[in-house]
């Protein structure tokens, strides 16, 4: 899986002359951790958390003046919409970022959070085999060749194979299905 399949949008960003105050509003109006500030071509420039509003508030001392400029975190860290979701995983564990901006050529288009790498672990196995499904018929050109059944995010895929290659096409195919976290592949009549 990469970010582009399961990255929030549209983001909710502020600009760097946004107030704190206000930028904290927003913060809390959506339930986030944080927010990319962007300059008016939509290029990200800074991240705004919710450390930066606790430092800039502090900071602030009543001054309603102080903008987000003054308390953004930079340089950010940004990934692409083929960024892999284990690297990114790893990068905010690693530097304990709250959400990651994506970009294509430098251009927002959509952000990563924890909570947005935790969903497919918690999907329901009825939509991933739907969409398993879907992703199989469509490969084959809708012959049903293949029947699939998905428990705590284990798909197995029963039916008729061609060969080898065919096996790790399907398996690569599943694997590219949010939510599934482990391919098992059998023929028609096996028992699993």
């Amino acid at each position: 899986m990469h970010a582009r399949d399961i990255m929030s949008r549209p983001v909710v960003t502020v600009s760097p002359d946004t107030s704190i105050l206000d930028a904290i509003a927003l913060l809390l109006r959506h339930g986030f951790a944080a927010l990319p500030v962007v300059d008016e071509d939509d290029r990200v420039i800074g991240i705004f958390t919710e450390a930066d509003a606790l430092r800039g508030e502090a900071s602030a001392q009543g001054r309603a003046d102080l903008t987000v400029a003054s308390s953004m975190t930079r340089p950010v860290e940004v990934v692409t919409a083929d960024t892999d979701l284990v690297r990114i995983g790893r990068k905010m564990l690693a530097d304990s970022l709250r959400c990651v901006p994506v970009v294509h050529e430098g251009v927002l288009i959509g952000v990563v959070s924890r909570r947005d790498l935790l969903r497919p672990l918690v999907r329901q196995d009825d939509a991933i085999a739907a969409q398993l499904r879907g992703v199989l018929a469509d490969y084959d050109g809708h012959r049903n060749r293949w029947s699939v059944e998905v428990v705590g995010g284990i798909a197995t895929i029963r039916g008729d194979f061609a060969d080898a290659a065919e096996r790790q096409m399907l398996d690569a195919l599943a694997k590219s299905v949010p939510g599934v976290v482990r391919t098992q592949l059998a023929p028609r009549h096996a028992e699993v």
